[in-house]
């Protein structure tokens, strides 16, 4: 990675210049969603239920943001400024490709815009084929 810019309150070290991000470490999934603005909040709040719902995962963080684990992690999730990013592995995402169609996505990742709905049923199918996955 190039180093352009370096938080000059936390010393983290991104590629671009004033890159939005939280200087502190979450120590629960309730804490990432309550630092994110409301809006997103609220779709964040959605997007843990409908992974709760899907598979029986245990929830921590890692990496500082959220992740939902069975022996392995499973699913995280990240919020930036215009998507949330999904992150369910290269397999899932190569098993979803023609479902992922209109997404933006590559190694194991899924960028869900905010500026549209969230389609809630395509992660819960993400969700449960990538649990059953870890289960083996």
């Amino acid at each position: 990675m190039i180093i352009l810019w370096q938080c000059p309150k936390c010393k983290r070290e991104f590629s671009n210049t004033n890159q939005s991000h939280y200087c502190g470490k979450f120590d629960t999934v309730d804490d990432y969603i309550f630092a994110q603005s409301g809006d997103v909040q609220a779709v964040l709040r959605d997007l843990r239920r409908v992974i709760h719902e899907a598979a029986p995962l245990f929830e921590k963080i890692a990496w500082n943001m959220p992740y939902f684990y069975h022996k392995e992690n499973v699913v995280g999730f990240a919020a930036h400024k215009r998507h949330i990013s999904l992150f369910p592995g290269d397999a899932a995402v190569c098993e979803f490709a023609e479902r992922l169609l209109g997404y933006k996505f590559n190694k194991g990742t899924i960028q869900l815009p905010l500026d549209r709905p969230v389609d809630f049923a395509l992660v819960g199918d993400i969700v449960r084929w990538a649990a059953n996955r870890a289960a083996c």
